[in-house]
């Protein structure tokens, strides 16, 4: 008999989503084991920076038979918060896992089923769930290492506050959620900012009375699968839109901060010792940014007129600032530019996983988080379902669907009594 021990089913990744995976698992009767490399809470803890705050409400933190039990329903959870958040989940589950194991190969087993090599020893599975989100590599471009020595390099996965950094002035670049908190981080610090900005969009916070996310969640948006998007499963590849919980939540235009003296850039070009490019697209971005702004408050404008909904009026949008002589490139040295803070996003890590799970750019293939690799499952990225699929939002529906994949797998190769 083999001494390698093996499990009906195994996630791998201890956050929200396997978490509540395991949670309706013990709910379907069905033994399991979770790994995760870290401990739970890892990513929240150890890979925000000191100010960080959730950008959605704390009423859409809906882990499954667990919502946000607290006070400020419509405030926004600060990272210590989150902790607290995701360990009492993490109590109530009590879910059978093992913290700081990693996996390190996944393949094929010669009993049909799946071959785990881990940190803690080898052991089988008859289903797998993967569980690990599409954080893992930080992304920096290769021409980083031409930049001069002299300037600090960090990656937002590092960075924790402005003090970290040595004195001067600091280039971020990336205008996502991280890139725009990061920069506004480090101006109410009183640091001379400059920020390349591409193409991500941004959203109202407060509209018409209400936060834009309640009235989105009353006209459906929260509820639109990805088979019905019109963008199909290009819905996957798209940046979030930029806001902010801080401070009460609100929402940020660049155009203000440029206002304020904020220094703004096109996209990142490349670098060479103390100078770096950018791409002459800054007016593109901030107007293509500006543009999704300006369609999510006429959506909320025609189901208000449309639902006959009695809510403040508002002035159109105005631009408060144009970008003109934007240079192509700069001196950190003649800037005062001491340190640069990469913000343009990560990339998954499935290079453990030997399985024919991918397509042809390496991203996972499934329906709802079901892979066509059978018994294999996916869970906790965007748009597996829903737009808050990769959210506290989303993941208790999810993860309710793959359970009840997996039972309906299990009975379907139960033997038939005689």
């Amino acid at each position: 008999m083999s001494s390698v021990p093996h499990f009906p089913v195994v996630i791998v990744g201890g956050g929200q989503a396997g978490l509540s995976v395991s949670h309706n698992l013990k709910k379907q009767g069905i033994e399991h084991l979770v790994l995760e490399k870290n401990r739970i809470g890892h990513s929240w803890r150890s890979d925000r920076w000191d100010s960080f705050c959730l950008v959605t409400p704390n009423w859409q933190c809906r882990l499954p038979d667990y919502p946000y039990q607290g006070s400020d329903p419509t405030g926004y959870m600060v990272k210590d918060e989150i902790v607290a958040y995701l360990e009492g989940f993490a109590e109530m589950v009590k879910p059978p896992i093992r913290e700081g194991v990693a996996v390190t190969r996944l393949s094929r087993g010669a009993h049909g089923g799946f071959d785990l090599e881990t940190s803690d020893g080898p052991m089988t599975a008859d289903q797998v769930v993967v569980a690990t989100g599409g954080y893992d590599i930080p992304i920096v471009p290769p021409y980083a290492h031409a930049l001069s020595r002299d300037i600090v390099q960090m990656h937002s996965v590092d960075y924790r506050n402005p003090d970290q950094l040595p004195p001067g002035a600091v280039l971020v670049v990336g205008s996502g959620q991280s890139g725009v908190q990061i920069m506004e981080d480090l101006y109410i610090a009183g640091r001379q900012v400059h920020l390349c900005v591409g193409p991500a969009p941004r959203s109202p916070r407060s509209y018409r009375g209400k936060d834009a996310t309640e009235w989105l969640m009353e006209m459906g948006y929260y509820k639109l699968t990805v088979d019905k998007h019109p963008l199909g499963d290009r819905a996957k590849e798209k940046t979030n839109h930029y806001m902010s919980g801080r401070a009460g939540g609100h929402e940020i235009d660049l155009r203000r901060f440029a206002l304020q003296g904020v220094k703004l850039y096109g996209s990142m070009a490349g670098m060479d010792g103390s100078t770096v490019r950018f791409a002459d697209d800054l007016a593109k971005n901030l107007d293509d940014a500006d543009e999704v702004y300006v369609s999510i408050r006429r959506d909320i404008d025609a189901y208000i007129a449309k639902a006959g909904i009695d809510a403040p009026e508002e002035p159109p949008f105005v631009p408060v600032w144009a970008p003109q002589d934007i240079p192509a490139a700069i001196d950190c040295a003649a800037e005062g530019i001491s340190a640069i803070v990469w913000a343009i996003g990560f990339r998954p890590n499935y290079g453990w996983i030997e399985l024919p799970a991918f397509d042809g750019r390496g991203n996972p293939k499934f329906r709802r988080g079901v892979s066509p690799v059978d018994g294999l499952y996916f869970i906790g990225l965007p748009w597996l379902n829903t737009w808050g699929s990769g959210r506290f939002l989303g993941v208790a529906e999810d993860s309710a669907y793959l359970a009840e994949a997996m039972r309906a797998r299990i009975d379907a190769r139960q033997p038939v009594a005689a």
